[in-house]
């Protein structure tokens, strides 16, 4: 593994596909960053400032040093659990550690990218992130392909461990292209007052991506939400659900959706809620919007309760524009094209992620641009 000495060493045409998927190169506003590019990880580092409260580090690196970790290892996500699994289990390239030390609060997000810029390359990575008691903290991870690369495909396993009182909050933004098949694999496990908040975002083509993280609140008011806002297009075949498993005591989840397909897009977007204990209260959420006839949208929303006093319910809908809203904006003076991108632009309400005005700022930027013109 080599790793250089700055972000910025790294080609500018490499850093420059990274930025649309959120990664700051020069690492300002940020606590810390890695970069995994194709089948190693060539940059690491803490910024001085967050020293001893975060770290972030190659999870081949991090399993060397702590002994324990090891026990952290396919605890969440199951080894055999699908032919991915089982193929990342075999043999993996690496993948992040993110670590936020006991009571440390971090304003600044940790950072990480994971880049394919090889073409025919099978990338597979095994991340670790764990929240140690009282720490609360965010992580915004960039997944992209350099574009012309001409195919490939990505096994990710991501494993969350959100201790007593921590909270994580943790934006993912897929950029792949028409030619990547992509099967993230990840769950985390939420102690007794915890928070785990995972935001997802996908704006741009993709052959076939199909992912189903699950939260397992475990103990007693801890609390998972899953936001995501997907929006397929040309022909590729989406399958992001996610599942909430509420064992806990007075623990809480929430899954909320924001959907759009267009040209021949097929998106397939399932939600479970499990309440398994007293008290639960639980919530989902599913919006699409279909901007073709050749699109399609299949919304699945599931809940499942053993335990007379709980709270749970769904709502889902999947609809087109109204002609009204066109006909209003156009009679402003837009054109047709225009006045489309301006709804779907308010329809992807990134509001609903939760983040801070400053990394809110940052993820509104990629949305308007990947929006525009469409």
């Amino acid at each position: 593994m080599v790793e250089e000495k700055t972000l910025t060493d790294l080609p500018h045409k490499i850093l420059e596909t990274a930025a649309k998927a959120g990664i700051e190169a020069s690492g300002e506003g940020r606590s810390g960053s890695l970069f995994h590019l194709n089948q190693e990880t060539v940059y690491s580092a803490i910024n001085r400032e967050f020293e001893g409260r975060v770290e972030v580090m190659d999870t081949k690196e991090a399993l060397r040093k702590y002994g324990w970790l090891s026990d952290y290892l396919w605890r969440a996500v199951k080894a055999d659990a699908d032919e991915y699994t089982r193929k990342v289990a075999e043999e993996y390239s690496g993948g992040y550690f993110m670590r936020v030390f006991e009571g440390a609060e971090v304003d600044f997000p940790l950072q990480s990218c994971l880049m394919i810029a090889r073409k025919g390359l099978e990338q597979r990575i095994h991340n670790i992130i764990i929240a140690e008691p009282g720490s609360k903290a965010r992580i915004i991870s960039g997944c992209i392909v350099e574009e012309d690369i001409g195919g490939g495909s990505h096994l990710g396993i991501s494993e969350f461990y959100v201790k007593e009182s921590a909270t994580l909050n943790f934006t993912m933004i897929h950029n792949w292209d028409e030619n990547m098949t992509v099967r993230p694999r990840s769950a985390a496990i939420v102690e007794a007052g915890g928070s785990f908040i995972s935001n997802y975002i996908c704006l741009r083509p993709v052959r076939d991506l199909q992912m189903y993280p699950k939260a397992t609140c475990l103990g007693r008011g801890s609390r998972a939400r899953f936001n995501s806002i997907i929006y397929g297009v040309g022909g590729s075949a989406i399958n992001v659900g996610s599942m909430i498993d509420l064992q806990g005591e007075g623990s809480s989840g929430e899954i909320t959706s924001r959907v759009i397909a267009k040209d021949k897009a097929s998106v397939t977007a399932p939600g479970r809620l499990l309440g398994n204990n007293a008290g639960v209260k639980a919530h989902m959420e599913c919006r699409g919007l279909l901007l073709d006839d050749g699109a399609s949208i299949h919304a699945i929303p599931e809940l499942y309760s053993n335990r007379k006093d709980v709270e749970m319910s769904h709502e889902a809908a999947v609809g087109r524009i109204a002609d009204k809203e066109i006909n209003y904006l156009m009679s402003r003076g837009l054109p047709r094209d225009e006045a489309t991108s301006l709804i779907v632009r308010g329809f992807l309400d990134v509001d609903i992620l939760g983040l801070p005005p400053k990394l809110k700022a940052e993820v509104d930027g990629i949305v308007d641009s990947l929006v525009e013109g469409m």
